[in-house]
């Protein structure tokens, strides 16, 4: 299935890129969520006209991205989590966690933006991760995990 771009997606394409995905992906995700249409004639006349509009907003969501990402550089995420007596964590911290724990410290994060390249976090400590507030843009946070008092 071919579509037109209306953003930029990683691994795929920026706006008004021509590209050929699967017709699921496609349809169930791209098309729905507004970031592609179908590659018809009429679509590719229309997004020809709209090409300025676009682009110009995917400048402003760059420039909001940048913009975050210089609040964030820095910033240390302190979680407090529960423990055993031997110091040891009950459960584990996932994407949902640190995403509503980044939204109490003012920072409207989506949880698909995180990414926890060695899966959720289970031990005690400091780590650092990514944040892809764009694909272009791409912050670095650290979380400190320590234990509740």
């Amino acid at each position: 299935m071919k579509v037109i771009l209306k953003e930029t997606i990683t691994g795929l394409g920026a706006p008004g890129d021509l590209v050929s995905v699967k017709a699921g992906y496609g349809r169930n995700f791209l098309m729905p969520s507004g970031k592609a249409i179908p590659a018809t004639e009429e679509n590719l006349k229309v997004y020809e006209a709209e090409k300025a509009q676009i682009a110009e907003i995917e400048n402003k969501k760059i420039a909001e991205a940048k913009d975050l990402d210089n609040k964030l550089s820095g910033f240390t995420l302190e979680i407090q989590v529960a423990v055993t007596e031997e110091e040891v964590m009950y459960g584990s911290i996932g994407t949902k966690e640190i995403s509503e724990s980044l939204i109490e410290n003012g920072f409207e994060i989506d949880r698909q933006a995180i990414r926890l390249p060695e899966g959720v976090l289970k031990d005690l400590g400091n780590f650092e991760l990514d944040i892809e507030l764009h694909p272009e843009v791409i912050s670095k946070i650290n979380i400190l995990l320590k234990p509740e008092k």
